[in-house]
């Protein structure tokens, strides 16, 4: 008898256990979360920049690159230009301020 209570006892404990450890990894899937891109993004002409954006594109740092597209941002408080620039084969963009001044 004293066999018996045992094992159902150890029966007991190691479905408790299996119960408990699915739990605890449904909790680690459900913890991620994925965070989307807030940035909002609105085109804006070449033409159009700011006379600082357009004088810091001209500036010896992009020397041989040209723009091709831009870009006003609005990243939570930041405010940016995002520039794509060209240079032969080469592409890249380049983000800069309402000031000239380059934004990390």
């Amino acid at each position: 008898m004293k066999k018996f209570v045992l094992a159902a006892t150890v029966l007991a404990l190691a479905g408790f256990s299996a119960v408990q450890a699915s739990e605890v990894n449904t909790i680690k899937n459900a913890a991620i979360v994925a965070v989307q891109d807030s940035a909002v993004k609105t085109p804006v002409k070449l033409e159009e920049l700011p006379e600082p954006v357009t004088t810091a594109l001209k500036s010896d740092a992009y020397k041989g690159w040209t723009a091709t597209e831009a870009f006003s941002v609005k990243e939570g408080t930041k405010e940016y230009y995002l520039i794509n620039i060209k240079k032969e084969a080469e592409t890249g963009s380049v983000k800069i301020d309402k000031d000239g001044k380059p934004v990390q």
